[in-house]
């Protein structure tokens, strides 16, 4: 495939990844306002953690229940745009992640687009663990922080900050959990190996504890140790995988040889080419006849 081939592929598969990035948008923005069956609207996930304080932790303006405010005109409108694109874009993502695989891939072995494939859906899942795992964190992190204050001032948080403060929490959360996938990436291409892993492996517990407590929006001490111990598990998986991987890789470099060889040695070449068949006699002249 030329360059130019490439770019127009290029722009083919940003057009319909936008395109369902769109759509994803279209319908979260519907979906915020709408029950779908027997699962409430995403307006009412979304506030569901706020709304779930104690009353006396928060304000009710009238008759009609909890609601967040509105401190500007646009605002109620951006923030269900907001929200509803992020969840569209998490609904149809199996969608926009193959416009992405479909460019890449042509420029994959068999083997690598096997491994890509796989790695896209457990990041897929890992992603939608972590950001499960924030949302039942958020009501107990909102009650810790509201707590605080709870009896000098009257909680009435304004819509765009307490979205904001959610949506962070979800990705923050997401994102982490991607943490051990790189780490088993990183094992399967041999740039670390599991004996760098485990001498390694208290720096990074450490590291994992320093790093919830910057990355929690709320930095309340239960979502920090909750996400913590997490990554700390799941890293310590993918710390153990490495170490099969290596076994079993390991086990292969000596059935076939592999650390024999010396460095300046060069690797036998067991190959004996075949014998040349007898060349074509030319057109209109026998193979007895001389030539002049």
């Amino acid at each position: 495939m030329s360059l130019i081939e490439h770019i127009y592929e290029f722009r083919r598969r940003l057009g319909y990844l936008l395109l369902f990035v769109l759509l994803g948008g279209i319908l979260g923005f519907i979906w915020f306002g709408t029950n779908v069956g027997p699962i409430s609207s995403l307006g009412d996930l979304m506030t569901g953690p706020y709304c779930g304080l104690p009353r006396e932790m928060r304000v009710e303006f009238d008759n009609r229940g909890c609601q967040l405010l509105q401190t500007k005109p646009f605002e109620g409108f951006l923030i269900r745009l907001k929200v509803g694109i992020a969840a569209g874009m998490v609904l149809l993502a199996p969608t926009w992640l193959y416009q992405i695989w479909a460019f890449i891939a042509p420029g994959l072995y068999t083997k690598e687009r096997k491994y890509a494939l796989t790695f896209v859906g457990i990041a897929t899942i890992l992603f939608a663990a972590g950001a499960l795992l924030a949302y039942l964190l958020v009501p107990t992190a909102l009650h810790f922080l509201v707590g605080f204050g709870s009896g000098e001032f009257a909680t009435a948080l304004a819509g765009n900050d307490y979205i904001s403060f959610v949506l962070a929490v979800l990705i923050i959360f997401g994102v982490s959990f991607e943490l051990p996938l790189l780490i088993v990436m990183l094992n399967r291409v041999g740039v670390v190996r599991y004996h760098q892993l485990k001498k390694w492996r208290r720096g990074i517990i450490m590291a994992l504890f320093v790093f919830a407590a910057f990355a929690t929006p709320g930095n309340d001490p239960f979502s920090m140790l909750a996400l913590a111990v997490a990554l700390t598990l799941l890293c310590e998986l993918a710390i153990q995988l490495s170490r099969l991987h290596d076994r079993k890789r390991d086990r292969l470099r000596a059935s076939e040889g592999w650390d024999d060889l010396d460095d300046n040695e060069a690797a036998p070449f067991e190959y004996t080419p075949s014998e040349v068949d007898e060349p074509a006699t030319p057109s209109g002249r026998s193979s007895t006849e001389d030539v002049t």
